[in-house]
Parts: C-alpha cells; structure tokens; sequence
C-alpha cells in the first residue's frame, strides 16, 4: 500500500526583508540562495532610490522583470499597502492618510491590479482599513466591509485574489474581527491571510493566538510566516472573552522582538500541523483561480519591524528559511528548494 503523499506548500519571502540596500539584484540573490523560486513585491531600488511597488514607473516594471528572469524569481503577490488608510476623515493624532473611497477604488486599486498582471500573480496582499485610533473596531466593521466588497469585486473582475492580512490597530485586527470582514464580504476574490506574528505581537497568548487561527481557518487564502518574543513581559491573558480586541494602540517600539519560526510564542508547529489537512483542499480552490498552490510568505522582521514593512538582512532571510523549513519538516509538510536539478535547468549546456 503506498504512503499518501504529503500535502505540499509554495515558499516565498518578501525580496525587500532580504537586501540591505534593497536593490534587486541584492534581493533576488538572496532569495536564491536561500532556495527560494518566489517572493513578494514590496519595496526596490532600480537605481532612483527605494520606492513602494505602487510607485513603480513602466519602465521600471520592464527593468525589474528582465532582472526577475536573470535569478529565476517569480512573483507570489503583490504586498500592497491597500487598505492602509483611514476609513473616515478624522484627525486621531495619526499620521494615518485618508483618502476618499470612489477615488481610491479608481486609482490605487486598479492600479494595484495592473501592476499584478505586469507581474504575473494573481495575489494582491492588503488590509481592512484604520479605523480611528482608540475606537472600537466593531463599530466600523460594516463600513469596513463595504469598502472591502467592492475591493474585492474589482479584483475579481481582473482575474485576480485579494489577501486580507490581520494586523493590530486595523479593523480586521484579530481573528475573530477578520472572519467577521471575510464573512459579510461573502465574495469568492477576497480571502484571508493569517500572520502569527502580528497577533502574538499584540500581547495576545500562544492559546488565543491558536483560537485566532481557527476563526479564520476557512478564510484563510495564504499565510505569512514571522513570529514575536517578548523578552521583556510574561503572556498574560488578553481577555476574559475569547480574544476581543486589546485596548492598547501598538507602537513601533513594541515592534522589535520578531524571531524565527520555531523559537516564537506563536505556536507555528500546532498551527502548521492542523493546517497540513487544510492544504489539498485549499491547493484545489486556489488553482481553479490560477494561483500555484498555497503560499507560505516568508516576512520575518528578524532585525526589525514595522507599520508599512521590514527588515531581516540575506543572513536574516536564510535563518528565518531554514527556520520554517524545520517545522515543516516536522509536521509533514513538503516544499521545494532550489536543487541540482533547477541549477542543470538553468545552466544551458
């Protein structure tokens, strides 16, 4: 009788956690080295200073596709800021942008989507939108979710994913806030995408960071991979109520203490052992919407984090690697690294 083969993920990392100077070359060869055939676009430089992916000109586009080819890198998705702004005009003491939805959706999304045809994925990561600082996120869930619809509907009319990242101080904040956006949404172009970092990051516990999993479970289109160890505090409890929303607004102080994968509080090992019989039934619904497979993105913040990206240096990209690579080896999760054979494809003789 043979052996079921084991469910199987696609490795990315975001390039620009991987390059100093965040130029290409710097991030590709890095990430090729570590084994990675995939990655996501956020920040480079091609050589007029390091602009966001949403800044990017035509021919910079072309540049960076030529320099792609060149290492053998593809696209994952694009990491968007979408979704990154004020739900409403409200001066909150936050630098936080706001800007008016109709416009928004016309310009910063659309472009979002050609800028994910011109690369080739069909993902775009974003966000669920500030809602004013100190307020609760319950109360702008519906306006959250409108905004989020139509996001959604524009992707979907170019072929495309939205990826909806948790993360503290937006609306979709915790797993629960998330699964409620994902659920009123109710639009086959918008999943999830659960980060353990930037739940356990917020104070919350490994357990309540594990009950958080679960609430998105069903939404979850892809995960990124980054975990957090406060060395200054014990967990303690977040709630009494199964995971609300913490009171207290994170600072980029409390952004420093990202590690790897198996020497966090975020609990990869249980998570990734219960997601393993997730993946091939996840794996048929992505690849019906012509995306590669489920995508385990690497954004490790080994030497820091923060609100709009991070950094792990090519030394820090090969640790946090080989990191995830050690866990999933431990719960059965299969991946590909570069080997001898992609080199032999590459080399042309």
């Amino acid at each position: 009788m043979s052996m079921p083969d084991k469910p199987q993920v696609v490795l990315s990392a975001f390039g620009d956690e991987a390059a100093n100077h965040k130029t290409a070359a710097e991030q590709f060869a890095a990430l090729a080295a570590a084994g990675l055939q995939y990655y996501s676009l956020r920040f480079v430089d091609l050589g007029s200073g390091i602009k966001n992916v949403m800044k990017l000109t035509k021919s910079e586009v072309t540049k960076l596709r030529h320099i792609e080819n060149e290492y053998g890198m593809n696209v994952a998705s694009i990491g968007s800021p979408i979704g990154k702004v004020k739900l409403g005009d409200v001066d909150d003491g936050t630098t936080n942008q706001y800007v008016p939805f109709d416009r928004y959706l016309e310009k910063e999304v659309s472009h979002a989507c050609e800028l994910a045809h011109a690369f080739e994925t069909k993902l775009i990561r974003g966000f669920s939108f500030y809602p004013p600082k100190g307020a609760d996120p319950r109360e702008h869930l519906a306006e959250a979710a409108d905004q989020l619809g139509q996001i959604a509907e524009t992707c979907h009319r170019s072929d495309l994913t939205f990826g909806l990242e948790i993360e503290a101080n937006l609306v979709g904040q915790t797993g629960e806030l998330i699964a409620e956006l994902h659920r009123r949404v109710n639009h086959p172009a918008l999943v999830t995408v659960f980060d353990a970092g930037n739940i356990i990051s917020q104070g919350y516990t490994p357990d309540e960071t594990y009950a958080q999993y679960q609430a998105m479970k069903p939404s979850i289109g892809w995960m990124h991979i980054k975990d957090y160890r406060d060395p200054t505090q014990q967990l303690a409890p977040a709630s009494t109520n199964g995971g609300s929303p913490k009171s207290r607004h994170v600072n980029e102080e409390m952004l420093k203490h990202f590690v790897p994968a198996h020497l966090g509080d975020g609990g990869h090992e249980r998570i990734l052992r219960d997601f393993a019989e997730l993946i091939p039934q996840l794996e048929q619904k992505l690849t019906k919407r012509g995306i590669p497979g489920v995508v385990l993105d690497l954004e490790p913040h080994l030497k820091g984090g923060g609100q709009f990206g991070g950094f792990s240096g090519p030394d820090g990209i090969g640790v946090a690697t080989r990191s995830l690579c050690r866990v999933l080896d431990h719960v059965g999760i299969d991946y590909h690294l570069r080997d001898f054979a992609d080199v032999r494809a590459d080399r042309g003789f």
